[in-house]
């Protein structure tokens, strides 16, 4: 069994807000586990605020830690000085949900490109330009639309080119954080068909962060489920949309689409609103709007325990459920 590429250990991410009189303090990320494989793709999913993307900012240290530690090939990117960690960065890319906000619309894609390739690896700038037509090529793209810029592409092709510049240091971890949500469908599954064959040659990993349960289930691996700034159930993609243990994960997978109208799915609707991260509830987080709610979950907040072999949740009552 390899090592894990990248290791995350009860990281948590607090915000303050307002002044001194009315100072309040927001939990971004509250105290998540998990870890990433080399050439493995981790989905992380969840209704919007609940964290998900403040974790991907948290490992590519865009955001600064409150608390916890997270490893990259056994060194603690959280302690790293910023010498070091200038040069660690070639090893974590990202690919951020707006491509055309991510480029420099007054520089060349190619150009784009071409920039990291100089400053890391000190090459010159006609084989770094020579790189870039190699990789637009690589993501689907012609070697003349190195010499165009930003505004001169669709939706589409600039996330392609997004691609290629997260992959020109060769990084060993993407992470794709809403990489396909702002696409047309067809271009979306062209972009994840993309990542995964990108993958298969390359080896590298992924955080692939999506409120898409569909496109999750297609490219990862495995899938956490995040909910008001934890993880309520982690687990292989097969066994969490097969048999989901948390009452907020079968919610989830309930609003799923299904293709096949044969098929008759039981949609479990929630009452109520995501509480407010700055004044969450006692005991479990879920238990305001959970159809199995007990007197203990008001109470006593439940623990990420095992379900089964590799699948994990966050539920006093994953074994009745």
């Amino acid at each position: 069994m390899s090592s894990p590429l990248l290791q995350v250990e009860g990281i948590k991410k607090v915000f303050h807000t307002g002044g001194r009189l009315n100072k309040t303090s927001i939990h971004a990320v509250n105290g998540i586990s998990f870890s990433v494989k080399p050439g493995e793709t981790l989905g992380i999913v969840g209704e919007s605020g609940c964290g998900k993307s403040t974790v991907g900012r948290l490992i590519l240290r865009l955001t600064e830690l409150t608390d916890g530690e997270i490893t990259f090939e056994g060194k603690s990117l959280s302690r790293m000085k910023p010498g070091e960690l200038r040069r660690f960065r070639r090893q974590l890319q990202c690919i951020f949900q707006d491509p055309y906000a991510s480029l420099n619309p007054r520089m060349s894609v190619g150009k784009a490109i071409a920039e990291p390739m100089v400053v890391h690896d000190k090459i010159s700038w006609k084989e770094a330009m020579a790189r870039a037509e190699e990789l637009l090529v690589t993501v689907g793209l012609s070697k003349e639309a190195a010499a165009l810029y930003p505004h001169e592409f669709s939706g589409g092709q600039r996330q392609r080119i997004a691609i290629a510049r997260a992959l020109a240091l060769n990084p060993k971890l993407i992470v794709a954080d809403e990489a396909v949500s702002a696409l047309d469908v067809s271009i979306q599954a062209q972009i994840v068909n993309l990542l995964s064959e990108l993958q298969a040659k390359t080896n590298v990993s992924y955080l692939f962060i999506s409120h898409n349960l569909s496109i999750v289930r297609h490219i990862s691996d495995r899938v956490a489920v995040m909910y008001l700034g934890k993880i309520v159930e982690l687990a292989d993609k097969n066994d969490l949309y097969d048999t989901p243990k948390h009452p907020y994960t079968r919610a989830l997978l309930s609003s799923v689409p299904e293709p096949d109208v044969d098929v008759h799915r039981e949609r479990i609707l929630l009452t109520g609103e995501v509480p407010n991260a700055a004044h969450p509830p006692s005991g479990c987080a879920f238990h305001p709007r959970c159809p199995y709610v007990q007197d203990r979950c008001r109470k006593e907040e439940p623990q990420l325990r095992e379900a089964g072999e590799g699948h994990y949740a966050s539920c006093h009552f994953i074994e009745s459920l």
